[in-house]
């Protein structure tokens, strides 16, 4: 496993060593074991999730994930110029 440093300003968000978008499968695992008292078993899946993510974002271009969110109406924008995603045909 490698560890990649930013080097660029717009380079995504890091807490501590790893990507946000990397750690949020571990953080939702972790949530919802808590919630459920399913702890350990939820961290195992966390930690795989985290792992399938990663190999997953490797394979595709940067932004890919936050493109494909957009596109289900999962990731809402607040700019004006970003039209609704769940409008497929724009007639003039």
């Amino acid at each position: 496993m490698t560890l990649e440093i930013p080097r660029h300003i717009d380079d995504p968000p890091q807490l501590l060593l790893w990507r946000v978008d990397d750690l949020l499968p571990l953080l939702l695992a972790l949530i919802l074991g808590v919630l459920t008292d399913h702890l350990l078993p939820l961290l195992v899946a966390g930690v795989v999730g985290v792992r399938l993510y990663g190999r997953y974002r490797e394979s595709r271009p940067d932004g890919f994930v936050a493109h494909a969110l957009y596109w289900a109406g999962l990731l809402p924008l607040a700019a004006r110029s970003c039209p609704n995603p769940f409008e497929r045909r724009f007639l003039p």
